[in-house]
């Protein structure tokens, strides 16, 4: 097939593309900077340009849609105009353009209210009580691009949970970033059990995606993608920071205060936002405090897939890349 992956720029985007052209298909790329990803056609453009998504999607067979705004704060209506205008308008072309398979990627956090999910499957997508606003408008482009499931045209929503990996400037830079400054505390007892996806079964879960999307059962339905491996959530940080040579976390913060302190911080951010991101949102403290980890069963047998990298051997891997 000829696959669109757009946002093949970030990490997971790169892993995607590069995993779906070792499969075998034909790969052209979408988003605003070179993709830096062998063998593959980059088409430069934004997510809000109409013009340049149908130029991007024009004969394409597939389509596996990374991009979106990601970030723990900022102005509410960029998050809206890039994931939930930007999906709106490459749903539209994808379909003019007789697209057959739609991938949508995903995140757990659009069905987490702020309680812990423990053995979860893929809970409802909540545009409005999902926690800020990435969640929230990845929820409603989730909705969005599952009521446009239909004869020819088979969507189907992944949710990778916490990608991470060698190379990865978001969750591991960001992890590697605090705990270097002695700014990563643990909330409670560290002990909130969670699950993680390391990059490379995050990007052969696309391909599977991409492969069953037709199928009687998985299109217009949502799967939460794993490594299937709970720990807690202190002994997950300590290890990525142990493999990439920083001390791990020995402050210990009560959830409460971090919470409300995160709420504080929200609203300074309005105000004056800061020039990164803020040290700390109420989200961010949910996340580090509550359980979050998956049933993988309905995901691995519609999907055919399971994950071939372990957290400890990903751990390794982060390691050596640290040592090089």
């Amino acid at each position: 097939m000829i696959v669109l992956v757009t946002g093949a720029s970030g990490f997971l985007g790169r892993a995607t593309a590069a995993a779906v052209r070792a499969a075998g298909h034909q790969v052209r790329t979408f988003q605003r900077r070179p993709s830096g990803v062998d063998g593959v056609t980059d088409v430069l453009g934004s997510m809000t340009d109409g013009a340049a998504v149908a130029r991007a999607v024009e004969g394409a067979d597939a389509v596996v849609h990374l991009a979106a705004k990601v970030s723990l704060a900022g102005d509410p209506a960029d998050f809206v105009r890039v994931n939930v205008d930007g999906t709106r308008t490459l749903l539209d072309a994808a379909r003019a353009a007789g697209v057959q398979r739609f991938v949508f990627v995903s995140s757990p956090s659009v069905a987490h209210t702020g309680s812990s999910l423990a053995g979860s499957g893929a809970g409802p997508a909540e545009p409005t009580a999902a926690r800020g606003h990435y969640a929230r408008t990845k929820a409603a482009a989730e909705l969005l691009a599952l009521a446009a499931d239909g004869p020819g045209f088979a969507v189907v929503a992944v949710r990778p949970h916490l990608v991470w990996g060698p190379g990865d400037t978001q969750l591991v830079g960001r992890i590697v970033e605090r705990a270097r400054a002695g700014r990563l505390p643990l909330l409670d007892s560290g002990a909130a059990l969670i699950d993680t996806l390391y990059v490379d079964n995050a990007a052969s879960a696309m391909v599977a995606a991409l492969d069953h999307a037709a199928d009687d059962g998985v299109h217009g339905a949502a799967y939460v993608v794993t490594n299937g491996e709970p720990r807690p959530v202190g002994e997950l940080l300590a290890g990525i920071c142990v493999a990439s040579g920083v001390p791990a976390p020995r402050l210990h913060v009560p959830a409460a205060l971090a919470r409300a302190a995160g709420s504080v911080v929200e609203a300074v951010w309005r105000v004056r936002p800061g020039a990164d991101e803020p040290p700390m949102t109420r989200f961010l403290a949910e996340q580090l405090s509550t359980a979050h980890w998956f049933d993988q069963r309905r995901t691995r047998r519609d999907l055919g897939w399971a994950p071939t990298v372990t957290i400890d051997e990903g751990l390794d891997r982060l390691r050596e890349s640290a040592r090089r």
